[in-house]
């Protein structure tokens, strides 16, 4: 059997998700706080006020199941790649991905 090294693909993987993981927190937060405080009703008030409170908190959704599918699919991604391939393997994963 040929010697099993660390799987370039699943290395990448995880790397993304421990980047994009903090980024998407962050934005879901800077969305999120804007859109608590017009709920509050403190910040702006009227037709226009609520109707852009209604679009905020569209984009707040949407954000948060935007990134949410994001992490979901590394996570998928992640767990369909073996953690361990043959060298061979790996320099073809590589040399397909631009891989260092």
């Amino acid at each position: 059997m040929a010697p099993m090294v660390r799987n370039p693909l699943h290395e990448a993987l995880q790397q993304a998700m421990l980047t994009i993981g903090p980024m998407i927190d962050q934005i879901d937060a800077d969305v999120d706080r804007p859109s608590r405080l017009f709920h509050t009703g403190k910040v702006w008030t009227g037709k226009t006020a609520q109707q852009f409170e209604a679009q905020l908190t569209q984009y707040a959704s949407r954000a948060r199941t935007s990134g949410q599918a994001i992490m979901d699919e590394l996570r998928q991604a992640l767990s369909r790649t073996p953690s361990e391939v043959t060298e061979e393997e790996a320099a073809s994963i590589r040399r397909k991905y631009g891989l260092p």
